[in-house]
């Protein structure tokens, strides 16, 4: 049985200068899927002026883990409790915010395959109550560290950028059952995604020519499913592969309090947030 479609929506438009942004989640239909409850797709785009660190643009987070996955580009870090890394075409990176930190990161093109595009996305992905509480941390991961599967019948591929899938699972932590899985389909192929029951799957598309679960949608559309038991299942009807992006888990259950960079669990949270950042108690930004 497939799984039922219950929205669809693109995003909008929330551009930085030359940065292309359509901010996907939330969106109208939809506050979180599973513990995320943001994402940013960085339109492709040729990056023509160099975004140097310290330029004004750090900012403060709390409550809240932060991922960065980069098609294309090379994205550089900086933060508050000293964690300083470069990521490169195809690598992410996780940054637990938890009790606050200050980070840097810029998006500039990848100084090892000098493509002129820079490509990727931001996840949000909402923490346990208990767990806003702890220490931040931070973890760089390559392009040759996200696991990696040919699918069957030379269908394409699937990487497993946070979760599991079959045997493959994430160096990127977890603290509730998530996942998030791009999917590379070749013309002419399909790729049946199993779900189990009451968790909550989405999918975002970046080019046009899929079909799901016998519906036809374009790139940049964003598709929520019911919580049933079923599968997904994609049918490349172009000329040419096609990306997919798979993701959810658990239903959040806690209260979500958000505002600004800080989600929470109440309002007084939210002040304490804000409080304590302009009290310097997240540190500054080492570089």
């Amino acid at each position: 049985m497939k799984k039922q479609i219950i929205s669809y929506v693109q995003g909008e438009r929330a551009d930085i200068g030359e940065i292309m942004i359509n901010r996907v989640l939330p969106n109208r239909y939809a506050n979180k899927v599973g513990s995320f409850v943001f994402l940013d797709h960085v339109l492709p785009v040729v990056k023509k002026e160099v975004m140097r660190a310290n330029e004004g643009k750090a900012h403060p987070h709390r409550g809240i883990a932060t991922l960065t996955y980069v098609l294309q580009g090379e994205a550089e870090h900086f933060d508050s409790r000293g964690n300083r890394a470069t990521i490169y075409s195809g690598g992410a990176q996780w940054m637990k915010a938890a009790n606050g930190i200050i980070h840097d990161e810029t998006l500039n093109v990848d100084s090892k395959t000098k493509s002129p595009y820079i490509h990727g996305f931001q996840f949000w992905i909402n923490l346990p109550a208990k767990t806003k509480k702890e220490e931040p941390e931070y973890m760089a991961v390559q392009a040759s560290e996200i696991p990696y599967l040919e699918l069957t019948e030379d269908s394409g591929w699937i990487k497993v950028v946070a979760g599991a899938y079959g045997n493959m699972v994430s160096k990127i932590p977890s603290y509730s059952e998530q996942f998030l899985f791009h999917v590379n389909l070749k013309a002419g192929k399909q790729f049946v995604l199993q779900t189990e029951e009451k968790l909550e799957y989405a999918a975002f598309l970046l080019q046009s020519g899929a079909s799901i679960n016998e519906t036809r949608f374009n790139a940049g559309d964003f598709i929520k499913f019911d919580r049933d038991r079923g599968t997904i299942e994609v049918f490349n009807t172009s000329q040419s592969a096609i990306d997919i992006i798979l993701f959810g888990g658990a239903e959040y259950t806690e209260p979500v309090v958000a505002q600004g960079p800080f989600v929470m669990n109440t309002e007084q949270e939210i002040a304490e947030a804000y409080h304590d950042f302009h009290a310097g108690k997240y540190g500054n930004v080492v570089y």
